[in-house]
């Protein structure tokens, strides 16, 4: 396994180009977002899927979440509507999750297996984004959150010392909260807040009487 200790404004871009290679060699890396701490992949490699899978211990109906650079990103994956697309873009980049209709490019096992929907975040990090532009592709992601427990790891060190060799690399990007994503699903194009987290949502309150 490795670490690097990565500046959190200004990344080294030697350490960034590393950490991509180890994502598209097939590794599984830690790296930090907006909200906390997450596992990721590249898209559509299903060993390394299955192997955070087995980190956390997460069940076959696991729902992992794209990391984007962007919008023009999301819609290569996604079905927009103009109302959803109104309010992505104005809450991007910032600590939400969207879910959203799949396309049909979109292989089944990356969508919910039941309503064919997917989930999209944009994270407000500078680490992250310099990594996702290095990649040139979204991330496969999910929350470092250890088996057994209920807050997402937020010390490098203690990721280290837990994780050992079962991930390839820990970009130590500083601290970066414990809080995760709000999550903001919508159904028939009406916004419904699915989980409460960092993102603020009292415009969806006042506005629609949604949470």
């Amino acid at each position: 396994m490795q670490f690097f200790k990565i500046h959190p404004d200004n990344p080294q871009a030697r350490l960034i180009g590393q950490a991509a290679a180890i994502v598209r060699n097939g590794g599984t890396i830690v790296y930090p977002t907006d909200s906390c701490y997450a596992l990721g992949c590249q898209i559509g490699n299903k060993a390394a899927m299955e192997h955070i899978r087995k980190i956390r211990l997460l069940d076959a109906g696991h729902n992992f979440t794209l990391v984007c650079r962007d919008m023009s990103e999301i819609s290569g994956y996604a079905m927009i509507e103009n109302s959803a697309f109104r309010m992505i873009k104005a809450l991007t980049p910032g600590p939400y999750t969207f879910v959203l209709p799949a396309t049909r490019d979109v292989p089944r096992r990356l969508q919910h297996p039941k309503r064919k929907t997917i989930g999209f975040r944009i994270p407000d990090n500078t680490v992250a984004q310099a990594l996702l532009e290095a990649m040139g592709e979204p991330l496969m992601s999910a929350t470092l959150i250890m088996p057994g427990e209920d807050m997402p790891l937020t010390d490098p060190e203690e990721m280290k010392s837990l994780l050992g060799n079962s991930v390839d690399l820990i970009l130590d990007g500083g601290y970066c909260g414990y809080e995760p994503t709000t999550v903001i699903d919508f159904i028939d194009d009406v916004p419904m807040v699915a989980r409460k987290g960092k993102g603020d949502i009292t415009f969806l309150d006042m506005k629609n009487n949604y949470a």
